[in-house]
C-alpha cells in the first residue's frame, strides 16, 4: 500500500542470412520465455471460527499508524476485526472507542508467516465511499529490523480508494521506485462494483519477476533488472497485510464523507502457495 507513501533477463536470438544476430534487450524490459508453474498450497485460512482471527497467523497494528490516515487501528476488538459466518469482517466505526472518534482494524502475519516466492490469493469484497481505503500488501521483515521504508520492499496487491470505486491498484515499492521521489511502479485495473461481488485479487512472486492479477486477469509485472535492493529487494522474506484505512494522503484526497461509516470490508479467504516439487 501504503506509505504514499522483476527481470531475469534472457537473450533473444534471431537467425537471419545464415548467421546469428544477438538482439540485446533493453534494461528493465526483457521479455521471458514463460514457464508453466505448478503450486501447491503452503498455508490458508479459511476463515471458518467464528470470534477473533486467528493469532497463529494474525497480529494487530495499533494505533495511528501512517499516511495522516484518520482511523485509529485497535487490537483484538471484535467490533474492528472477527470472522463472523465464513468470513473475515474488518469494520470501520464513527464510534468515539476510548476518545478515538474513528476506530478499524489492521491485520499482519509478520513473525507468524513469512512469504517469499510463491503465490498469495485473497478473495474478498471491498467497501466503498468517499474517503475509504482498503488493501491487500506486503512489507519486508526488515522493516522492523532496522531498514526503513521503502528500502525494505512493498508489494501492492490490491489498494482502491472510495472516490475511484471501479478501480484497482497494484505497485511495487523499493529504494529506487517509489511514490516519494515520482517513480513507483505498477498499474490499475477496471472492475465493476468491487463493493457488490467477492473478487480474488494475487500474485506470482518468482526470483525473475511478479505479476499482479484480479480474477486471474493479469494486469501488471514487475520484471527483477539485475542491479541490486535498491530496485529489487524482494529476494527477502515479507509479511501479509490486510487492513481497512480511511481519509488519508490517497484515501482522503478528495474527502471523506460525514455519512461514510460504518463500512465493512469482507475477506473470504487468504491462500499462500508455493511451486510443487
Amino acid at each position: 500500500m501504503k506509505y504514499l507513501g522483476i527481470v531475469c533477463g534472457c537473450l533473444l536470438f534471431f537467425a537471419s542470412c545464415g548467421k546469428t544476430e544477438v538482439i540485446e534487450p533493453e534494461k528493465e524490459e526483457v521479455p521471458v520465455v514463460e514457464e508453466v508453474i505448478e503450486w501447491e498450497l503452503d498455508w490458508q485460512d479459511e476463515f471458518d471460527v467464528d470470534g477473533f482471527p486467528d493469532s497463529t497467523i494474525w497480529s494487530y497494528e495499533t494505533g495511528y499508524i501512517r499516511n495522516s490516515e484518520e482511523q485509529y487501528y485497535t487490537e483484538k476488538r471484535l467490533e474492528n476485526a472477527r470472522v463472523e459466518d465464513g468470513a473475515l469482517i474488518i469494520e470501520a466505526r464513527k464510534d468515539n472507542w476510548e476518545g478515538q472518534e474513528i476506530t478499524s482494524a489492521s491485520i499482519h502475519t509478520y513473525g507468524k508467516k513469512d512469504i517469499l516466492y510463491g503465490r498469495v490469493e485473497v478473495r474478498a469484497k471491498l467497501p466503498t465511499g468517499l474517503g475509504t481505503w482498503p488493501a491487500i500488501w506486503m512489507l519486508g521483515n526488515s522493516i522492523n529490523n532496522g531498514v526503513n521504508w521503502p528500502d525494505c520492499g512493498e508489494l501492492d496487491i490490491m489498494e482502491n480508494v472510495g472516490y475511484d470505486p471501479h478501480t484497482i491498484h497494484a505497485n511495487i515499492h523499493t529504494k529506487d521506485y517509489n511514490h516519494g521521489i515520482g517513480t513507483n511502479k505498477g498499474d490499475k485495473i477496471k472492475i465493476d462494483a468491487p463493493y457488490e461481488d467477492f473478487h480474488t485479487y494475487a500474485m506470482d512472486w518468482h526470483e525473475y519477476k511478479i505479476n499482479f492479477y484480479v480474477d486471474d486477469e493479469l494486469y501488471f509485472t514487475y520484471y527483477n533488472p539485475g542491479q541490486g535492493d535498491g530496485k529489487w529487494p524482494f529476494d527477502k522474506n515479507h509479511y501479509l497485510i490486510i487492513n481497512l484505512a480511511i481519509g488519508g494522503s490517497w484515501g482522503g484526497a478528495q474527502g471523506v464523507s460525514s455519512t461514510l461509516l460504518p463500512q465493512k470490508y469482507y475477506i473470504d479467504y487468504v491462500r499462500v502457495y508455493k511451486v510443487k516439487q
